[in-house]
Formats: structure tokens, sequence, C-alpha cells
């Protein structure tokens, strides 16, 4: 049995040196194996590796054999990521301002490692930092798993809510003290990761940027029908591009320079139906919700964009509109 048990670690160190440290350009000779393998402290010889390797190719993992010079050398080509996808992954973790700077390096290190030793020499020594704006609250991980946990077990959570101060020094809202919601998910927008979640009091969904969340716990209530339902309407909430900032969900008609189409596409998907009504404008119909953040998206691209319909909304454009240009005397 102590025999069997040793050849299995056998075969698990060696399918581990394998994976980490060869690829098809990085092939690993016989006897350099052999000698990683010993000083692992796990007894290999060339005669006995042979063996070793059919029996890992016997059990479905894919060892690929060529030659170095005049001796067998072997590699993992196989892998979960390529060095593209694990780019992007990397440059993806750099770009969230919500992961802090000690953790995008914890996370950049894990994600390179995944393509082996020689994948991640590439993928680290070709990193470049672009995001100077990393938050500082170390908490979010604990409070994504806490909000993971509530979500899984359809539980309530209670949580502190704060803003920051111009010191940058928290500054709690409703009076310091907590709230307790029904969480339905957790979404990613405009480079933050948020809470969707429901409140029976007030009949509405609302949503809470994750790292301005302090002392999260899960607490033993059950979650409300309405909130499981809106569930599976989680799509909806994620589609509308103002999701984050409130307000009432409206179907509008826009007209636009077709020099914002790629504006447009970017913010309403590139599944937006747009039509051209003359040599330099088209027009399109939207979902937004009507709130200050939509107005500050719309009014920055000035006469390139205004809006056809509907009638409320365009009122409430003309008055924005008068408000913005009226001058104190």
């Amino acid at each position: 049995m102590a025999k069997e048990n040793s050849q299995k670690i056998k075969l698990l160190k060696l399918m581990e040196l394998l994976r980490q440290e060869t690829d098809e350009q990085h092939p690993m000779a016989a006897t350099v194996v052999c000698q990683k393998l010993n000083d692992m402290e796990v007894a290999c010889d060339r005669r006995t590796l042979t063996r070793d390797i059919q029996a890992l190719n016997d059990y479905g993992y894919e060892v690929m054999t060529t030659m170095i010079s005049h001796e067998k050398a072997y590699y993992v080509e196989d892998r979960s990521f390529s060095v593209p996808e694990l780019k992007i992954l990397i440059d993806a973790v750099q770009a969230a301002s919500f992961v802090t700077e000690k953790k995008t390096a914890e996370l950049i290190e894990k994600i390179a490692n995944l393509g082996g030793s020689h994948s991640a020499e590439i993928l680290q020594s070709n990193m470049v930092c672009f995001n100077t704006r990393k938050h500082r609250n170390e908490s979010i991980y604990y409070n994504v798993n806490y909000l993971e946990d509530a979500i899984e077990q359809k539980k309530k959570v209670i949580f502190y809510y704060f803003d920051l101060n111009e010191n940058g020094e928290k500054v709690y809202r409703n009076g310091h003290h907590h709230y307790v919601v029904e969480p339905i998910a957790l979404v990613f927008n405009e480079d933050n990761y948020y809470m969707v979640c429901y409140s029976a009091r007030h009949d509405n969904t609302a949503y809470y940027r994750i790292d301005r969340m302090d002392a999260v716990e899960v607490i033993d209530e059950d979650i409300c029908e309405k909130a499981i339902e809106l569930r599976s309407s989680i799509d909806c909430f994620t589609e509308q591009a103002f999701k984050m900032y409130g307000g009432q969900p409206v179907d509008i008609t826009i007209q636009f320079s077709d020099k914002l189409i790629g504006v447009v596409y970017d913010k309403f998907g590139e599944d937006t139906k747009m039509v051209r009504i003359n040599e330099n404008n088209c027009v399109a119909s939207v979902k937004v919700q009507i709130s200050p953040t939509f107005w500050g998206w719309l009014f920055q691209f000035g006469k390139q964009m205004t809006v056809l319909s509907p009638e409320g909304v365009i009122n409430e454009y003309k008055q924005r509109l008068r408000e913005l240009t009226d001058t104190e005397e």
C-alpha cells in the first residue's frame, strides 16, 4: 500500500512539474525531469520515467514527447487558458478600481501562473499599469464572500454604508444606522462593483457599492418571494445603461451625429437599432433611467445629441437647458 501511494504521489509531482515548467516551446529533457524530481525527494530515473509518462497518458493526461538533440523530452501542451486569455484577465484586474493595489498584485501573480512559469514571465514582463485610481477598502473581499453566501442561502444581509469626506474619512449614511436588505445579485458597472437588492419596506430595488459597505453580515431571515422573482429578471437591470443611479426606466428616442454612433453602441450595446435620417445624423430608441447621471451623459455631447421623444422627457430636457443657461444678475 505504501508503495502504491508513493507511486501516486510521484505521478502527481511529475504532472505538476510538467504543467508548471513546460510547454511546446519549452520541452524538458528526460535527465532534467529526473533531476528535478530527485531534488523534490521523489525517486526517478530515465527508465522509470518512460513508464510514468505512459501511465499519465493512459490516465488521460496528454503528455507530449519530442527530442532535444538525441534525448527524449516532454511537455504539456493543452492548458485551461492561452496567453492572450490570461492577458485579458490580467488587464481586467488592472482596470478594476474596486480591486485594491495589494490584491491586484496577488491576483495578477496567480493568473499569470495559470499559464506555467514561462508564460508567467512573459505576461508579467509585458504588464502595463494603467489604473492609478485603486480603492483602499480591503474588506471588499470579505463583503463579496458574505453577500455571495446570502444570495446562495436566500438570506437577508445587514450592513453600514458610508461615503468619504474631503479628508478621505468615512461618513456613515442613515445616521450611522444599519441597512437591512434582500440581496438579489452582484453586478459590475462603470468601473465599480455593486450589490443589487430589494427592499420590502419601500417595495423597490436599490444598488450599493460593495467597497462602501461596512460590517456586512448575513442574518438568519429569509428573503421574500418578490426578491426571489426579481433574480430571474436581473438581466433587465444590467441592460439598462444608467441603472446605478435610480430614476424611472423610460423608452426614449435620441437623434445624434453619426460621429457618435460608436458612443451609442458602447453605451447601449451593439444590437441597438439605428436609422440614418440624413447625411450626418441617425436616430435610435433606447431604454434609460431618467436621472442626473443620464442628463450628465447627454449634455456632454452638446448639439450633437438631442431627445426626440417622449414629450415629458423633452420638456424636462428643455427645462434643464434653461437652468444651465440662466445667469444670475
